[in-house]
């Protein structure tokens, strides 16, 4: 990860992808096993991924992405929060 350019764009595209794998995961895991069908908080522990990596690029001095990385976990918690209400 120290090879990562210090742009936002970078923080952005990691922000997307690092919570959406293993969303999919637990997607697919809550419509096919019937103890996680009411599990949504599952959803938020995938972009709480987010948050773990947004501090390890502040302590590697990359700001630009870690802004970029917190830019897309509010849109993630707005998705959720969308999700859950409607």
């Amino acid at each position: 990860m120290e090879e990562i350019n210090d742009t936002v764009w970078n923080g952005l595209l990691i922000g997307i992808l690092a919570p959406l794998i293993p969303g999919i995961a637990v997607w697919f895991l809550m419509r096919n096993i019937e103890a996680l069908r009411l599990a949504d908080l599952l959803l938020i522990a995938c972009v709480a991924i987010n948050a773990l990596l947004m501090n390890y690029f502040f302590k590697r001095n990359k700001d630009n992405v870690a802004r970029g990385v917190i830019s897309v976990t509010f849109l993630w918690a707005f998705a959720f929060f969308f999700y859950k209400v409607f």
